[in-house]
């Protein structure tokens, strides 16, 4: 385990700039002086880019998001103002690689729990990386304990498994990287278990929907060990910073205090997809102020409004009529739910905003706020839910480069909804 607590990748790009040092939580972020305190208590930029240097010649054509490289300097004397403190490059997405500095030493497996389907596949993996890689394998408790694992002959390795147990057990420091079975909701599960550094995730598409699932288990070994190896492509998908401050108040001779910031309360979430802020089981529709550093916006009238990373535009939002933003935009949107009034439509804004959202002066009842489909509550009047841009990113390997995977993910999401829909079909002739 002394090892593992020293392991650290970093990202690589095939381009001519530096490269950008990203480390998982297990790494002694005391070697790093970019690392740690100085990431995380930096202040807020403004900028999503560094400038390029000053050119006089025609727009190039760059492998970035950005298309074109502009010029930064206007007229003789005026030019862009450079920010050290930016709070990301922008890169060729398909050059986003990453390397082991040391070799891994554990990896925590997330498995959908009493899903007899992944029973084969989840022995498959441990017997593959305890006995043939030596790895040190992490599980869940819960799954662990399945009876169907218990009465079978995997019981001879499950002595060779460390456990752990949600909300318990803190593994930031114990796991190398993550490998999931399942479906999108496993890679959202994983999120959810590091709210700051997360090391990076291998997703295999064992359920339903794969959007976030590229690899497929028939050559796990190799994929695996490829991955082992260090030389694959990398993908930061953001993740939102989401604070739910409740206002001090008192219930009869009960006091609701926790967490207390300024007299109130505040619990921090990381939120890989989105945060939905609805009416709840109340009839009346919900009536929230929407505020942009600081500035009132809108006020959202509807069933709810949804804030969404661009990895949570293609579930939630884009149900709710939004667009599908690729997970390299640097970007946050924002999509109502049924909205009484025609002129608000889904909206994207840059990453690093700050939004705001409080129950208006002339809501008729109080709003609910679920993250990632989780840890849903209540928001009364004085109560507010800040959201801005996560600086820890779910670092999600791909199975070619992130601009194809996610245009497979598509027309694979396509054909499995037209199966989907010709099976309903034949159910009901065979009923007719």
């Amino acid at each position: 385990m002394e090892d593992s607590a020293e392991s650290k990748w970093t990202l690589r790009s095939d381009a001519s700039s530096e490269p950008l040092l990203y480390c998982c939580s297990a790494y002694d972020c005391s070697e790093d002086p970019f690392h740690g305190k100085v990431l995380r208590n930096r202040t807020k930029a403004r900028s999503m880019s560094m400038p390029s240097e000053p050119s006089s010649a025609k727009f190039r054509r760059t492998q970035s998001l950005h298309g074109p490289s502009p010029v930064t300097t206007f007229g003789p004397k005026a030019c862009i103002l450079k920010n050290l403190k930016a709070v990301m490059h922008i890169q060729d997405p398909a050059s986003q690689r990453f390397t082991w500095n040391k070799p891994p030493k554990s990896v925590l497996i997330i498995k959908k729990i009493r899903d007899i389907s992944l029973l084969q596949p989840f022995k498959e993996l441990c017997i593959f990386l305890t006995q043939q890689k030596n790895m040190i394998v992490y599980v869940e408790k819960t799954v662990i304990e399945d009876p169907a694992i218990t009465r079978d002959s995997f019981v001879s390795i499950k002595n060779n498994i460390c456990t752990f147990r949600e909300d318990y057990d803190d593994i930031s420091n114990c796991v190398d990287f993550i490998i999931c079975l399942g479906g999108d909701g496993t890679l959202l599960y994983a999120s959810s278990l590091f709210q700051e550094s997360v090391p990076p995730v291998m997703a295999f598409h064992l359920g339903s929907l794969g959007f976030l699932t590229p690899f497929n288990f028939d050559t796990f070994q190799s994929q695996v060990t490829q991955v082992i190896e260090g030389n694959a492509a990398i993908i930061l998908r953001s993740r939102l910073e989401v604070k739910v401050v409740k206002e001090y108040r008192k219930k009869g001779s009960v006091e609701e205090m926790s967490l207390v910031t300024n007299g109130n309360k505040t619990i921090q979430y990381q939120v890989l997809n989105e945060v939905v802020v609805d009416r709840g089981p109340s009839s009346y529709l919900s009536n929230v102020d929407l505020f942009l550093d600081g500035h009132l916006i809108t006020t959202v009238q509807g069933d709810g409004v949804v804030v969404s990373t661009p990895t949570g535009s293609t579930a939630y939002a884009v149900a709710a009529g939004a667009s599908m933003i690729h997970p390299n935009v640097p970007a946050i949107m924002i999509t109502p739910i049924c909205p009484h009034s025609l002129s608000f439509r889904p909206i994207v804004v840059p990453a690093d905003v700050e939004l705001k959202i409080m129950l208006s002066r002339d809501a008729r009842n109080t709003a609910w706020v679920s993250l990632d489909g989780r840890k849903w509550q209540e928001i009364a009047y004085g109560d507010s839910i800040i959201i801005t841009t996560s600086c820890f990113p779910v670092p999600s390997i791909c199975f070619r480069d992130p601009v194809n995977d996610w245009f497979e993910s598509l027309a694979q999401c396509l054909h499995w909804n037209v199966r989907q829909k010709q099976s309903h079909l034949s159910s009901e002739e065979e009923e007719f």
